[in-house]
């Protein structure tokens, strides 16, 4: 499978990673936002899908962009503004 180079199809793709993270790991998730510990509670679910991203897009992309780590914050923190939690 060749590697992604285009910028949009790499910000597609760490969305979609990040939506499946957060799918498959929703109460994970809203108690790592309670206990203001999100990337602790997720870090090895956030690592895999670093490294599913990285593996799938171009070195040079993924050196000049912070797409996944965007991601993260669009479409798993921001969907779990709801969440009570003292970082908000």
């Amino acid at each position: 499978m060749p590697l992604i180079d285009s910028a949009e199809a790499a910000m597609r793709l760490a969305r979609a990673i990040c939506s499946d993270v957060s799918l498959y790991n929703e109460e994970k998730i809203v108690r790592g936002i309670e206990q203001d510990r999100f990337f602790d509670v997720l870090e090895d679910e956030l690592e895999e899908g670093r490294e599913l991203y990285r593996s799938r897009v171009s070195p040079d992309l993924y050196a000049r962009t912070n797409f996944y780590d965007r991601a993260i914050v669009d479409v798993i923190l921001r969907s779990k503004g709801h969440v009570k939690s003292r970082i908000w």
